[in-house]
């Protein structure tokens, strides 16, 4: 794994605390900085804190720290509540045993009758980004929406995706903020495990993105594609919990040029 499992709140303390620099956070900068961010003595005097509880944070010497200590050091590292929420994890993590096995994520039937309901691309995702069913619309989409792939793996490795994103940059740090956020303390997971490894090795730029430790809700949004037969779509994209799986769901505005294109799409499958 890229993260130090034994220490994931001091790894998550040291990423968050580069990305903040001294002069946005109000510090006057002396002399020469070997390297970006804060400085642990800055975090600690910013966030009211001893600069030598702090390193015992970061070095996981003290894993329990309060509630208000959390509040204070989400405050000077800017962090949104959906990564203050994460950090507060972190700090009361769930007690593990061994390892777990990798857990077989299941579609239930209903959905299968659902995707062929509907008239937009639509998948079903397990909890690493895995297609597990889609439609044939999804599947027109891009062929990358197929059971059997991955998303992010898609994304970061396919140049046929990467030319589909019409903002690449974009997508890949969003989809990999969503997964830490989607997998939260499960990063032992075996299937995590397994992916995280693969495109470490295989992406710089995942590796980059995975170090800033960037954490985002699973939640929908807007996304612009470029599809190589009817063009470039503008598609909301909804995310359904489902047991223990997500329904996810493209479609455009109504009387858009996208819906239209998107009918067109339909009517070629």
């Amino acid at each position: 794994m890229a993260d130090d499992e034994s220490n994931r709140l001091g790894t998550y303390l040291r990423a968050r605390r580069g990305l903040v620099s001294p002069e946005r956070a109000g510090v006057v900068a002396h002399g020469r900085r070997r390297v970006p961010g804060l400085r642990r003595e800055e975090v600690a005097m910013l966030a009211g804190i001893s600069a030598d509880y702090y390193l015992r944070l970061e070095r996981g010497r003290d894993r329990n720290p309060s509630p208000q200590v959390l509040d204070a050091l989400a405050r000077v590292l800017e962090l949104s509540h959906v990564e203050r929420d994460y950090l507060h994890g972190l700090a009361q993590p769930e007690p593990r045993a061994r390892r777990p096995r990798r857990r077989v994520e299941r579609v239930p039937e209903r959905l299968h009758h659902l995707l062929r309901a509907l008239d937009v691309p639509a998948f079903v995702e397990g909890r690493a980004f895995d297609v597990l069913a889609s439609n044939d619309l999804a599947r027109a989409l891009s062929p990358r929406l197929r059971p059997g792939e991955n998303r992010l793996r898609s994304l970061l490795l396919d140049p046929e995706e990467r030319e589909f994103q019409v903002d690449w940059e974009a997508a890949t740090a969003g989809f990999v903020a969503a997964f830490r956020s989607s997998v939260g303390q499960a990063v032992d997971d075996a299937r995590v495990v397994e992916l995280v490894g693969e495109l470490s090795l295989a992406s710089g730029h995942f590796r980059e993105l995975w170090a800033r430790h960037d954490v985002r809700p699973l939640s929908g949004g807007t996304t612009t594609v470029r599809h190589p037969v009817v063009g470039e779509l503008e598609l909301h994209r909804d995310k359904l919990p489902v047991d223990d799986v997500v329904l996810v769901v493209y479609y455009a505005d109504t009387g858009s040029a996208s819906a239209e294109r998107l009918g067109l799409l339909a009517s070629l499958v």
